[in-house]
């Protein structure tokens, strides 16, 4: 299930592209079939493993093409182990919502993208999240759960601020949002025949993408899409040091250690 519109983000091959807070990976799968260089963090060593362990199964089915590369790196969002100006796209999906200091994670973004590059940011939309809200404490309130939520206008705001030039946007997951709300409204941890329908549901949509549900999100993510996505790009004229790239840094790293 992806969130992101590759063409959007005008990802081409041979480009460094960044997920950050990748999770499982979903985001940096189809960023390596697509050809670019990716380079996946996340905090958790779970996420870590797994995320490599996929990307590894699609290098050896042959899914990527000829000149793609992966490395998978567990990283703080809030100091990214990065050169200034070193990667081409960033992709944050669902993750902002989780940091308390998100302004120092957009300057982050900033930081390291090359002058003219594009990053996308996507978070759970207002609307949508606040109705998760107000039905339930526990789809929130726990550690590592979200701890805000934004309007599309003050997430454009705070990407300016942090120097980045929003630009085009839309909504996805229009499917999601009442299966969210209906585990909110039974309780997010119990069972439920509905919820497991509706569930059934959503698993037919991805694995068959059947013309009907397809039209219908289509027609529905403007109304209740479930999260907002956001494309920024670096103006050009931005005064950053672009003398190491990204990729392979934490390999440099760890045999720049080894040898003092």
């Amino acid at each position: 299930m992806l969130t992101v519109d590759y063409d959007l983000l005008d990802l081409r091959p041979g480009m460094t592209v960044l997920d950050l807070g990748c999770g499982e990976g979903r985001h940096a799968f189809e960023a390596y079939r697509r050809g670019g260089r990716v380079v996946a963090v996340d905090w958790g060593q779970s996420e870590v493993e797994t995320t490599k362990r996929w990307l590894g199964a699609i290098a050896e089915a042959g899914e990527a093409p000829e000149g793609a590369q992966y490395e998978v790196v567990r990283g703080d969002l809030l100091h990214l182990p990065f050169p200034d100006a070193s990667v081409d796209r960033v992709m944050a999906s669902e993750v902002l919502e989780h940091i308390p200091d998100d302004a120092t994670a957009m300057r982050e973004i900033f930081r390291v993208l090359k002058p003219g590059g594009r990053a996308v940011v996507t978070v759970p939309r207002y609307g949508p999240e606040r109705v998760c809200w107000a039905l339930s404490d526990q789809y929130h309130a726990n550690e590592g759960g979200h701890i805000r939520i934004y309007r599309g206008d003050v997430l454009r705001a705070r990407l300016a601020t942090a120097g980045l030039t929003p630009g085009k946007s839309h909504h996805a997951h229009a499917l999601h949002a009442p299966f969210w709300w209906l585990k909110c409204a039974v309780g997010v941890e119990k069972d439920s025949a509905l919820v497991r329908a509706y569930h059934r549901l959503l698993v037919w949509d991805l694995t068959e993408r059947p013309l009907v549900t397809r039209l219908a999100e289509k027609v529905l993510d403007p109304l209740i899409g479930k999260s907002f996505v956001v494309y920024a790009d670096k103006p050009a004229t931005a005064a950053t040091d672009a003398r190491t790239g990204a990729f392979g840094v934490a390999e440099e790293r760890e045999r720049s250690a080894a040898t003092h």
